[in-house]
């Protein structure tokens, strides 16, 4: 049976780390979705060769084999483990561990091939990334505050934010991409998009504003101009119209995976419009 299990990752990741996971396929083959997020993910087939999934600009459509279980994790935005490369150079690629990471990727595939069970493979792969941001700082806390800056629900205008920072618009510019792989800009509209989803994954109540209600009153809490603002960009972020992605319901996906782990960086940052009981 198909199973997705996101957990929070360990205390000394959660400054870097959005949430950890694990996913186990059936006796068929699986189609994953995989959205842009702002961040990059590492995911693991145990028995295979792990890959980097670099940040997302648009849907990435994937056929995970039928008895694969895998570990993932998924970094928040301008967070990575130590790279021989800038983030913009990994946009929407897929490259191999080991060509990042060299022979001890090949070590680490060893080491969580012998794990007993797919959750101490996975304190495997976070404690090897405990170790490795040791010895690196992590994030720029420059780029850093800008993440923080462009959450959902607290509008800000890019050259304010940069002034704001201490940075031209430019030096923004160049720095997000840098470490983040996306402009201020697109990292911006890509956060507004997880927002909402948090907020459907949550089963949020809409505030009321402009007389809105269900689907169209979460748009606009999360800062869309209106509904259909909303739907021209799940459709170009996703691939799919909000309906078809969350299933024609508003409190789950689609696939009917739990993202509550994976949600509540957002939802913490959300100080208004109650949740329902």
């Amino acid at each position: 049976m198909e199973s997705y299990v996101e957990r929070p990752p360990l205390p000394e990741l959660a400054a870097l780390v959005r949430t950890v996971w694990i996913q186990r396929t059936g006796a068929t083959a699986y189609v994953q979705r995989h959205l842009p997020t702002g961040g990059i993910e590492i995911h693991f087939p145990l028995g295979g060769r792990p890959q980097l999934l670099g940040p997302l600009t648009g849907p990435v459509v994937e056929v995970i084999p039928a008895h694969t279980t895998l570990v993932g994790v998924r970094f928040h935005p301008g967070a990575a483990p130590p790279l021989p490369t800038v983030l913009d150079d990994l946009v929407d690629e897929r490259p191999g561990l080991a060509e990042l990471w060299g022979s001890p990727a090949d070590r680490l595939v060893e080491t969580m091939a012998l794990a007993a069970t797919p959750e101490r493979a996975l304190m495997l792969l976070q404690t090897h990334l405990v170790r490795e941001f040791r010895t690196t700082a992590g994030f720029d806390p420059l780029v850093g505050a800008a993440v923080q800056a462009l959450m959902p629900w607290n509008p800000v205008d890019i050259d304010s934010l940069a002034g704001h920072l201490g940075l031209s618009a430019s030096q923004l510019r160049r720095r997000c991409l840098q470490t983040v792989g996306l402009s201020p800009k697109v990292l911006q509209r890509t956060l507004r998009f997880q927002g909402f989803l948090a907020l459907a994954q949550a089963g949020a109540t809409a505030s009321g504003r402009r007389g809105a209600d269900g689907m169209a009153g979460l748009a606009v809490d999360t800062g869309y101009a209106d509904q259909a603002h909303l739907s021209r960009e799940c459709l170009r972020l996703t691939g799919l119209t909000p309906s078809r992605l969350l299933g024609g319901t508003l409190d789950r996906c689609a696939c009917g995976h739990d993202h509550s782990a994976s949600y509540g960086p957002f939802l913490a940052t959300r100080r208004h419009q109650p949740l329902q009981a």
